[in-house]
């Protein structure tokens, strides 16, 4: 009888396709990036307006509305972002459905990270096999869905 894998989505860090130091920085830097990024979030609160929650981290106001009178095609995905982590799930979808992926997709990938570096699991094994074509097709097609969406509900 074969013994069953603890963990089938991971392997060994000593059997990874990388070294493992190399396995080990990138975890960090991903795990790390999660962190910040949720720390930097978790410190704002979601604009009511659907957009401009990056204003409250210091950053000028989008030119887009200002120029063109639309939304740009990531408007909205800071809040959306803002909205996950503070566990609105259904508003942050509703809010700029591409940024609440991608804040999920990060969230995700953090915890991984993190969780390979405390049980000593190879980080880049994951994402080697992942079809990264794939995933970065779906995320540019619901990039341009998600920015005619907020288009089509853009009150400015």
């Amino acid at each position: 009888m074969t013994a069953l894998r603890q963990n089938p989505w991971t392997i060994p860090l000593a059997e990874g396709p990388v070294s493992p130091f190399a396995d080990r920085l990138t975890a960090l830097i991903v795990g790390g990036l999660a962190a910040v990024v949720i720390w930097s979030l978790s410190r704002v609160a979601p604009d009511g307006r659907g957009h401009g929650t990056h204003e409250q981290l210091g950053m000028d106001p989008c030119g887009w509305p200002v120029v063109y009178g639309i939304p740009c095609p990531t408007c909205g995905c800071t809040t959306a972002a803002t909205q996950l982590l503070h566990g609105d799930v259904f508003g942050a979808f509703v809010t700029q459905p591409f940024g609440a992926a991608l804040a999920l997709i990060g969230l995700l990938a953090g915890v991984h990270a993190w969780m390979c570096l405390l049980r000593t699991r190879s980080f880049v094994d994951v994402i080697v096999r992942l079809p990264f074509w794939r995933i970065v097709l779906s995320l540019f097609l619901l990039l341009w869905a998600a920015w005619g969406y907020k288009y089509l509900v853009w009150e400015g």
